[in-house]
């Protein structure tokens, strides 16, 4: 599984900008973890993931929220 945490450092930028180049530059059937303290990006996430009908698991471990995911084969992102 591949780990993304972007609580780790100060970000000048959203911290979907590296949770996005994550999805879109691993190799498809990838397992993606991405770790968040940022509600309203995990938030945006989520709903991107549910738009693009990806199903995934959300861990909550105090101020980290954790969504964890699979990237699909076959499918085109938009």
């Amino acid at each position: 599984m591949i780990t993304i945490d972007t609580t780790s450092a100060i970000l000048e930028y959203s911290p979907l900008i590296p949770a996005l180049k994550a999805f879109y530059t691993s190799p498809k059937g990838s397992a993606l973890e991405i770790v968040m303290d940022n509600v309203a990006a995990f938030h945006d996430l989520k709903t991107y993931l549910s738009q693009q009908k990806i199903g995934f698991r959300e861990i909550y471990e105090g101020e980290r929220m954790t969504i964890q995911f699979t990237i699909p084969q076959n499918e085109v992102y938009t």
